[in-house]
């Protein structure tokens, strides 16, 4: 006999449901959704670099998907155009917000972080630029955005795990910079890494975005509606030869953040433990995966100008650049640092700035997708160069939390236990 209706939504709300919270919960946090990040990208590199090596490049290059609609892409290609579109639409999401009622709305409170994150694209891209010229590699310029990306998942799940102590004004610098650096990044694919340009398409996909806009603005939901209207949308762009993820991006601009219909926290609250748990892991799994070739290979690939010219741009070019023109803006105009922070500890978010994954990799595909050498020189480079980027910041950060600890443990000293800090306790003079 079946049980009746209402004892079956109850099992499955107190069983299936709640775990499905708790699992979507985690996904949300950023220390998890950076640990699946550097699983998937490590995952990626043992299968590579493993004696089943020819098995990971025949599932990544394995075609599927209908080809009358010029669709039949490989899996590494729709996890790259596919999967990361979702990464970008909850990244324009994030930009919406940031825009109508976030740090970026106030132009004096958004002035530093702007300029750092301008500074820090542009000076790796000049140091990439100016080592390939000076070793006589012109053919690698295309590779000159690889290193101005910062990767906000794992940056904030770097901070994340060190940043007991740490103010938090530390951390809205740093995702303020990110954003803009992903607004920015997100141009630099569409205006520079656009070959070919059908304009029907491309036409086709902005009226889809148009009337996706139309839909959530007045107040519709239906994923019945939605979800077919941005699958379309994709699709024209990428038909278009404009990277389909702008697409994603261009559809989160459109999603209301205040009023009536404001859905811009409901949908990111929806889909990032899809974006952190599904998309950018299985992005970064395909992503990442180079045959090494053991010490021999990688010495090889670091004498490399595309490797060493990514390297520096993260390392040296993101610290530099962030740093310094966050600095020089707070020294000739009336641009200020939070007076919760010490130039020290922007410098620790300046090397922190230079992990640069999914968009750097997502970038360095796009560069040399016709020169198989440089593009897993680059992946080599950008993994090397965000771990070295991610030490140096924790170095840094940790000595910073170390100080930040001892103070609040100074300012919370209750040594005589009666609940008023010793601070705010009376002085008293001796007889």
């Amino acid at each position: 006999m079946t049980e009746p209706q209402p004892l079956r939504r109850r099992i499955f709300s107190r069983t299936s449901w709640p775990e499905w919270q708790r699992i979507s919960e985690l996904l949300r946090t950023e220390t998890v959704g950076g640990a699946l990040l550097l699983i998937a990208a490590l995952a990626a590199l043992v299968w590579a670099n493993s004696p089943w090596s020819t098995t990971y490049d025949q599932v990544s290059d394995f075609v599927v998907g209908p080809q009358s609609l010029h669709l039949d892409l490989s899996i590494a290609t729709w996890a790259a155009d596919g999967l990361l579109a979702v990464f970008f639409f909850v990244v324009g999401v994030e930009l919406k917000r940031e825009f109508v009622v976030g740090d970026l709305r106030d132009p004096a409170r958004a002035a530093l972080p702007i300029a750092a994150a301008v500074g820090g694209m542009v000076v790796p891209a000049v140091i990439f630029v100016g080592i390939n010229i000076a070793t006589g590699h012109p053919e690698n310029l295309a590779g000159w955005a690889v290193p101005v990306a910062t990767d906000i998942a794992f940056a904030l799940a770097v901070l994340a795990v060190i940043a007991t102590h740490l103010p938090s004004a530390l951390r809205l610098f740093l995702l303020t910079l990110a954003v803009v650096d992903d607004l920015l990044a997100i141009v630099v694919i569409a205006v520079f890494y656009t070959t070919q340009l059908s304009f029907g398409p491309l036409v086709g996909a902005l009226v889809t975005i148009a009337v996706f806009g139309l839909a959530v603005q007045r107040g519709l939901r239906s994923p019945l509606l939605l979800l077919p209207l941005a699958v379309v949308a994709w699709a024209l762009m990428h038909a278009s030869g404009v990277h389909a993820t702008v697409a994603g991006v261009l559809l989160g601009f459109t999603v209301p953040v205040l009023g009536r219909h404001a859905a811009a926290d409901r949908m990111e609250h929806r889909l990032r433990p899809l974006s952190a748990g599904v998309a950018v892991p299985v992005f970064a799994f395909f992503a990442a995966g180079v045959t090494v070739g053991g010490l021999s290979g990688f010495g090889a690939a670091l004498s490399h100008p595309v490797t060493y010219g990514v390297i520096a741009g993260l390392v040296i070019g993101k610290p530099v650049g962030v740093f310094s023109t966050t600095y020089l803006l707070a020294r000739f105009t009336n641009a200020s640092l939070d007076d919760d922070l010490a130039w020290v500890d922007v410098f620790g978010m300046a090397l922190l700035a230079g992990i640069g994954f999914t968009v750097s990799l997502l970038i360095g595909e796009l560069a040399f997708e016709t020169n198989p050498v440089a593009h897993d020189d680059v992946k080599i480079a950008v993994l090397t160069g965000s771990v070295v980027a991610g030490l140096l910041a924790t170095a840094v950060l940790l000595s910073r939390n170390a100080v930040y600890r001892r103070i609040h443990e100074a300012e919370t000293l209750d040594a005589d236990d009666d609940g008023v800090p010793d601070i705010y306790q009376p002085r008293q003079d001796p007889p």
